[in-house]
């Protein structure tokens, strides 16, 4: 059990965790602890962590943010995010699931516009990989990588700030325990963060108008208006949310009234723009850039994720509603 001291660590050494590695989550064990501020416990504190199955090289300090306690229901969490991640890489590559060609109900959904990738019980992240050797028991979890299987994944590595990764998990939970969605339009769509991001970007030496920079910041910032827009019906949405998509989907094709000339990128918020900062590094496998302009767009979406973190409240605290039962039955929940 964790020190009863409220400013103490939330976890003890030797203690089993999952633990945060990039968007999925995996077993590990607690070697160590450290304040963050040695003058103020109260900032929280840092934990030495170690994946099971890992080589010792891949220890790591990680904020108590990335840590989750090992029990049945992050279990199922863990499994469920990997469940997602593996169909969004599906969509991503324009692979059909295995149900879809047995014939069987997908559980997560079809690739198909309007449809979604993403399961009503999925998100993002994973149980830890198993030993390498073969005496050990192959899986504890449900969907575990082996080491030299990660480590092959395409390395177009995107690392969200903690805060971030916490969002998305609290954003899963909303939505496929609690059968809440985001209230739309959204107050802060995802147009405003992009120009207000630009906008600051634009300010800084290095991004005067006509330089290199400010025309890779333009770039970057039209592409992730274009693949959300493309993205969001097919590979971003939970099942609950269908719904609620259809029904902006053909608000937006009137060409008509309140809403006529917006896109979804001026409709959604940044809770679902983070969802398509996870699934972007598999979507990038899959374009013709080279590994310059990959690099280069990488970079950019590390500031834009780092600049989202530090604008938490502006963009990602607003309330999610429940809705009611004619949704519901529309949605299949009743």
């Amino acid at each position: 059990m964790a020190p009863s001291n409220p400013n103490g660590p939330q976890y003890n050494k030797d203690e089993k965790v999952l633990c945060f590695h990039l968007e999925l989550l995996y077993e590990a064990k607690v070697l160590d602890y450290k304040p963050k501020d040695p003058n103020d416990k109260r900032d929280g504190f840092l934990y030495r962590v170690h994946y099971k199955g890992w080589k010792n090289t891949w220890d790591d300090w990680v904020p108590g943010e990335r840590i989750r306690k090992l029990n049945d229901e992050n279990r199922e969490l863990a499994s469920n995010l990997k469940k997602d991640h593996d169909a969004q890489r599906r969509a991503a590559s324009g692979k059909p699931s295995i149900a879809s060609t047995t014939g069987k109900r997908r559980g997560l959904g079809s690739d198909a516009p309007g449809s979604s990738a993403r399961g009503s019980e999925d998100r993002s992240s994973a149980a830890p990989p198993p030993p390498p050797r073969g005496t050990k028991r192959a899986r504890e979890i449900e969907g575990i990588d082996k080491e030299e299987n990660f480590i092959s994944r395409p390395a177009v590595k995107i690392e969200l700030p903690s805060t971030l990764k916490s969002i998305l998990v609290d954003d899963w939970e909303k939505v496929t325990k609690d059968n809440k969605i985001v209230s739309l339009p959204h107050p802060a769509p995802i147009t405003k963060f992009l120009n207000l991001y630009e906008a600051e970007e634009l300010r800084k030496e290095d991004r005067h108008p006509g330089s290199a920079g400010a025309d890779i910041l333009e770039e970057v910032i039209a592409g992730v208006r274009e693949y959300f827009n493309k993205a969001v019906g097919r590979i971003l949405l939970y099942r609950f949310e269908r719904q609620q998509f259809q029904e902006w989907h053909k608000e937006l094709q009137k060409g008509s009234g309140e809403y006529a000339g917006m896109t979804f990128c001026d409709i959604y918020g940044c809770e679902h723009l983070l969802r398509l900062f996870v699934s972007m590094p598999d979507l990038i496998v899959h374009t013709n850039m080279d590994s310059q302009a990959i690099r280069a767009l990488r970079t950019e979406l590390v500031k834009m994720t780092t600049y989202l973190a530090k604008n938490v409240d502006a963009y990602l605290s607003h309330d999610y509603e429940h809705v009611g039962l004619d949704y519901q039955a529309n949605s299949g929940l009743v």
